[in-house]
């Protein structure tokens, strides 16, 4: 499915600042965190979109002219009691489209989702305004969800933040939406 978006690679390892500043101090009780041989505070990724931002901001944007597309599959870690559906190693699949509010930008995102979710066959519902747990989300998100999943019905979710818009799908809830279907 071609969609314009270009691949990104994401690193492993990053400084827990950026996730501090947009989950809160708490959020280091949720990541692998520790120093680096130089006691740089640094964590294995929880999430890819605050670490976008930040090199959205950073770099990217004196780069860039208009929206920028991107797409990734990203290996993500988050320290908490692995349960079924809820992995502390798990894998994000998501898009990015960037450089602040565009007309019709959530309508391509949310369509873009609908579409992925579509081609997998699986039984899901969009929620199209929801409160999503992640401050850097400047209004309601968006989720889709898979009844037949129970409590953790949740299999992507998404919504719009200072620079941008985009959505993430975690790979292992998908396969047991699948499972269920």
């Amino acid at each position: 499915m071609d969609a314009g978006y270009e691949e990104i690679i994401v690193p492993a390892l990053w400084s827990q600042q950026t996730f501090i500043d947009k989950g809160g101090a708490e959020i280091v009780e949720q990541m692998y965190a520790f120093g680096d041989k130089k006691g740089r505070p640094i964590c294995l990724v929880p999430e890819i979109t605050g670490m976008v931002q930040e090199m959205w901001r950073r770099d990217w944007c004196k780069r860039t002219r208009g929206a920028r597309r991107l797409f990734y599959v990203a290996r993500c870690y988050r320290y908490e009691r692995p349960q079924r559906g809820r992995y502390r190693e798990f894998t994000q699949i998501g898009i990015e489209l960037l450089n602040g509010i565009a007309p019709g930008d959530r309508r391509e995102v949310e369509e873009l989702l609908c579409r992925v979710l579509d081609a997998t066959n699986v039984n899901y519902t969009l929620e199209r305004e929801v409160k999503r747990g992640l401050g850097y989300y400047v209004e309601g998100g968006f989720e889709a969800r898979c009844p037949e999943l129970g409590a953790q019905q949740q299999i992507a979710g998404g919504g719009r933040y200072a620079e941008g818009i985009g959505w993430a799908i975690g790979l292992e809830r998908l396969l047991l939406a699948l499972e269920a279907s």
